[in-house]
This record gives structure tokens, sequence and C-alpha cells, in this order.
């Protein structure tokens, strides 16, 4: 389309998606390029989403994308800004930096891995913890934390995965890991998934539960949890009536922002929805992004 095309390692992560929409959607479980740019600024969201894409599949018809046109960390509201440069070690999941009011940072979760890169983040602040919401994105974690000099967090459920982290989460309760931070453990999607609360603004959730374009809610993604449904149907009846937040920040899946007690009143309804799920199959296209 215009030149644009979408390679065939396309993973469909959804990535891309979310960074163009209307530009770029969903055909036989891969994106496709719906039209090509109308404008400047259209352009620049098909480049982000090509520096996004974990497998580099989105490209103009030259094959490499403007350089001077990469917005990672791209802001996404004050205080956080969105990695970009997705790893297929974490299929395609987004990883984040939250900005502390002291002028350092954390980074959620992680993106692939280049010194280059890592030294554009640590641009923006010095990056004091690498904050790990579950397993499955624990890829890169230990080379940004020794990179940084920061302190690497896992929970003890995944703790397999990062075996040398510098702090363990441990257990159901809430805890303080800096000033207006928080790990709330929330085990279902594996068993050592964790949430990340900030500032009752921002909810850093990994893969527990995301924001669904298709669905305009708040979702959990049923046919993607490994470790048990009913479960993490129990975490969110715990913990959905003290979670205070307005945006919703996740691994997988879209990012939105609703008022705080707007977002309450959703994740009270998605507590309810979940209790009634069932285990099924693992199946990635069954996920309603």
């Amino acid at each position: 389309m215009d030149g644009w095309y979408v390679d065939d390692r396309c993973i469909n992560c959804d990535a891309a998606r979310q960074l163009a929409p209307g530009l770029i959607g969903e055909a036989d479980g891969r994106s496709q390029i719906l039209r090509p740019p109308g404008d400047e600024a259209e352009l620049r969201r098909l480049h982000a989403a090509a520096f996004a894409c974990p497998t580099r599949s989105i490209r103009p018809a030259d094959g490499r994308p403007d350089q001077t046109l990469d917005p990672f960390p791209m802001a996404l509201d004050d205080g956080v800004l969105l990695c970009g440069h997705h790893s297929r070690h974490t299929a395609g999941a987004s990883s984040y930096l939250l900005l502390r009011p002291s002028g350092t940072a954390m980074m959620i979760d992680t993106p692939r891995w280049s010194r280059e890169l890592a030294e554009r983040y640590a641009a923006s602040g010095l990056v004091t913890d690498v904050l790990l919401t579950h397993r499955d994105h624990a890829a890169h974690g230990r080379r940004y934390a020794d990179h940084f000099g920061a302190r690497l967090w896992i929970h003890e459920g995944d703790l397999d995965a990062a075996p040398d982290a510098d702090h363990v989460i441990r257990g159901l309760e809430p805890l303080q890991i800096g000033d207006g931070v928080t790990a709330q453990p929330l085990p279902g999607h594996t068993r050592g998934s964790v949430l990340y609360l900030a500032d009752d603004r921002y909810c850093f959730s990994g893969d527990s539960f995301y924001w669904s374009r298709a669905t305009g809610d708040l979702e959990v993604a049923q046919s993607v949890t490994w470790y048990s449904i009913e479960e993490l149907a129990a975490s969110l009846a715990r913990a959905a009536g003290r979670l205070r937040f307005e945006w919703i920040l996740p691994g997988h899946g879209d990012r939105h922002r609703l008022t705080a007690d707007e977002m309450s009143r959703r994740l009270r309804a998605l507590a309810e929805r979940t209790r009634l799920l069932r285990p099924e199959p693992i199946d990635f296209t069954a996920v309603r992004w």
C-alpha cells in the first residue's frame, strides 16, 4: 500500500495496530496495511509502528524506516514513556519508563536489548529499578538492570525466570517498593504475576488484564492464562476494591485512560465476569484485541 507492507515474520502481537490505528489492521492472523499515510502525522504513526514491531515486519518500500522518525521513548503522559522496540523474546510485549519526581525512572518490563537503546532510555532519568510483571517478560531484565546499575524485581512465584533478581516480592499482600509505587501480587496469568501501581494514576498490569478495542472495556486474556483462570478470578476479587488508577498500561493489549472512579467500576465488573470463566486450551488467536 503506497510501498508500505507487512512481511511474513509478523507474529500478530498487536503492537503496530495500537500505534497506527486506521492505517494497520488485522487479517488472517497477522497485521496488514489498510491504506497509505495521508499526511505527515500519519507517516509518523507508521514509523512508530515500524520501530515498535518486534519482528521489524512493518516496512516502507525501500525496506528501511527513516531513523530520524524513531519516536521512542515516546511520552504517553507526563509521568510515563513507552519504550517501543518490542522484543520477540517477550512475545512483543510493551515496556515502559515510569518517571519519578526525583528525576529518576523505573523500567517496567523490557524492550529488546541494545546498548544504544539503553543509553537512550537512561537519558530520560537515572533508572533505579527494573520491575518485571511476570516470567514471560523477564528477557533482558538482568542486562538492562546491570547497564543502569538498577535493582531487578520479580515475584517469588516466577523467580526461576530471573533467579538472580535483586529483590523478590513474596506472598499476596501489596508491597511499597518506592515513593508512591506499590507492587500488588496478582497470581493467575502466571503464578508470580504482579501489578505495579504508581501515584493512584498508573497501573502496569503485565498480562493480567488489558484494554480491548474490540469490546471497549477491560478484559483478561482467558485463552492465554498459563497458570489458572480461577486463581486470576480470586486475585481480582481480592484486589479490585482497593486498586486506584486512571491509566491501564499492559504488556499485551491496548492502553487506555479513564477517571479513577470509572476504572474502579470497570475493574470490579471485570472481577465479576472473570469469576464465571473456566479454563480453556491455550489459543493465541482467541484474544480479543
